[in-house]
């Protein structure tokens, strides 16, 4: 393994290389400790009640714990970023799996699990080129192999099922690990779950404190018109002024670049939620799983996440690449 690939791996006393990631890290530290303010003066200006009080603390310490194991790989190195992602995957591919009933079909679900593995490797290998074929070769499997089965009852539905997980979880959130690629990942990939973060809140306050129309009331009945335009708004602002450095010196140190970012990151983020929101009401779920105190499973909080990263990892390609001048193939030795 050559020296620059090792260091983007490994590489940990490269953390802080970058002052953008010093800047997010600052950000998310600080509303962490205003936090805990907040919550005593609003409950001191107007008594909250004691379930709410108990959900809004329970909320901030499952914050605490998210933002440890979400930047500690980020910053340990490449290497634990893109395994925090294929974990990450599994998990929510278990959870959805649970939910549709699709955990009882065992080979459907090791199916995928394998294409979700495949795509961590092509990931760690910076193999584009396998990461790309993995989705046609991963869907012709889920279609093909089902036929030793010999079951033709539900067939439709177990390949149906099978290709929504392997897409939502193993092509889709494997572009977030594929983001790591890059020499100054870091910055990216915290600017991203950041502004995903901050889209959910910016949605729900912006719709409590003016949301009058519902946006979509038969799949997500508290989500609103004005908190829709004031995440993207909110959102849109951040990545544009947070951006200017995070990509300084690249393609996308342009502020109509960076807003479309913004823009991007915002809708698409707000669809993702709004498609578990739909999986959830035609289940008949509240959450996805039960995994964090407060937000449900990993799928629940994580839901916006889905569907931004390869929508900003094809925007940020467009415009210059991720990994372009790092080593290709890195354990396969494949050079196509």
């Amino acid at each position: 393994m050559q020296p620059i690939s090792w260091d983007r791996l490994f590489g940990y006393q490269h953390a802080f290389d970058q002052p953008a990631t010093i800047l997010l890290l600052g950000i998310v530290l600080g509303v962490l400790a205003l936090a805990p303010v907040a919550i005593l003066v609003a409950d001191k200006r107007k008594p909250l009640e004691d379930k709410q009080r108990a959900e809004l603390w329970q909320r901030w310490f499952s914050w605490l714990v998210l933002v440890v194991l979400m930047a500690a790989p980020v910053l340990l190195g490449a290497f634990w970023t893109m395994l925090a992602v294929t974990a990450l995957s599994l998990i929510c591919y278990r959870e959805f799996a649970r939910a549709t009933g699709l955990f009882r079909e065992k080979f459907t679900s090791l199916l995928v699990v394998v294409g979700i593995l495949a795509v961590g490797f092509a990931v760690l290998d910076n193999w584009y080129k396998l990461f790309v074929a993995l989705f046609p070769l991963t869907v012709a499997s889920l279609a093909g192999f089902q036929v030793v089965l010999d079951r033709p009852a539900g067939y439709i539905q177990r390949v149906a099922l099978g290709i929504l997980g392997f897409a939502l979880f193993g092509s889709a959130l494997g572009h977030l690990g594929y983001l790591a690629n890059d020499e100054h990942y870091r910055a990216v990939v915290l600017l991203v779950l950041v502004s995903v973060e901050l889209n959910d809140v910016a949605a729900f306050v912006s719709g409590k404190l003016f949301g009058r129309r519902k946006l979509c009331p038969n799949t997500s009945p508290n989500k609103t018109i004005a908190g829709a335009i004031g995440a993207v708004l909110i959102t849109t602002a951040f990545v544009a002024l947070v951006g200017w450095q995070v990509f300084a010196g690249t393609a996308l140190e342009h502020w109509p670049k960076l807003i479309v970012l913004g823009i991007i990151i915002s809708v698409v983020g707000q669809l993702g939620d709004l498609v578990l929101s739909s999986i959830k009401r035609d289940l008949g779920l509240k959450d996805m799983g039960v995994t964090i105190p407060g937000h449900g499973g990993l799928l629940d909080r994580f839901d916006s996440l889905i569907l931004v990263a390869p929508a900003v990892f094809h925007y940020v390609w467009y415009f210059g690449g991720f990994g372009l001048q790092q080593p290709i193939c890195i354990f396969s030795g494949a050079r196509s």
